[in-house]
């Protein structure tokens, strides 16, 4: 049976997966839920996963959900290519930089995020300065890595490249905001602040299937 994939647009978790899944070529059939319509929340979403929340990946008779979950289900059920690097040496340092990643960037990404696109949230705060100070501090990290490798570990795109992406991508969607010129003038342009991370960024997005793991309300 075909591998689905239940998820919503914009969701940079569903976008992890996406991206999985196009690197690997594996067949799909995906499932766009509305988040509007709480498609999320219904009984057949409940059943797979008691919590309402994408991706929810569903292999024959297999349930999986979180979206780093599914990535390392995908990479041992489906190793070629790997996602997870070619050693011990090299799995463990991409899932080092992905637990980095999540303790000390990710939270400060959806504080931002959230303020932006929520609307109740002075964006002068001390609150959102010291999460987009801390945002850049850690890209600046980011950026050296990139710009000694053409991805953040190894030689090999990899699960830390499709887990860091999509937050990254959606933080620059929200500091495209003109309410958010101000927050956004320590960050962007990105191709003069961090030039790496924008090759890296050009690179994620000329990779074969790419097009299609892009969140469709987003062409709007």
């Amino acid at each position: 049976m075909a591998i689905e994939l239940y998820w919503g647009s914009g969701s940079p978790y569903a976008w992890r997966v996406l991206l999985a899944l196009e690197y690997k070529r594996l067949p799909y059939t995906a499932h766009l839920l509305q988040f509007s319509k709480q498609e999320h929340k219904s009984p057949q979403m409940l059943h797979m996963n008691p919590r309402g929340r994408v991706p929810v990946l569903k292999d024959g008779e297999y349930v999986c959900f979180e979206s780093l979950a599914i990535l390392y289900y995908l990479d041992l059920k489906y190793p070629d290519p790997p996602i997870f690097g070619r050693s011990p040496e090299e799995a463990g340092t991409i899932m080092r930089v992905i637990c980095e990643y999540q303790a000390y960037i990710e939270p400060h990404l959806a504080r931002i995020v959230e303020a932006v696109f929520s609307k109740t949230v002075d964006l002068r705060s001390d609150a959102i300065t010291r999460a987009m100070h801390a945002a850049a501090s850690e890209a600046r990290t980011i950026e050296g890595r990139l710009s000694k490798s053409e991805w953040v570990v190894g030689e090999s795109y990899s699960a830390v490249d499709m887990v860091i992406f999509p937050g990254f991508q959606l933080l620059k969607r929200a500091l495209e905001r003109p309410e958010a010129r101000e927050l956004a003038s320590r960050f962007m342009p990105v191709e003069v602040n961090y030039p790496a991370v924008a090759r890296w960024v050009a690179r994620i997005e000329s990779l074969p299937g790419y097009e299609r793991t892009y969140p469709p309300h987003w062409r709007r």
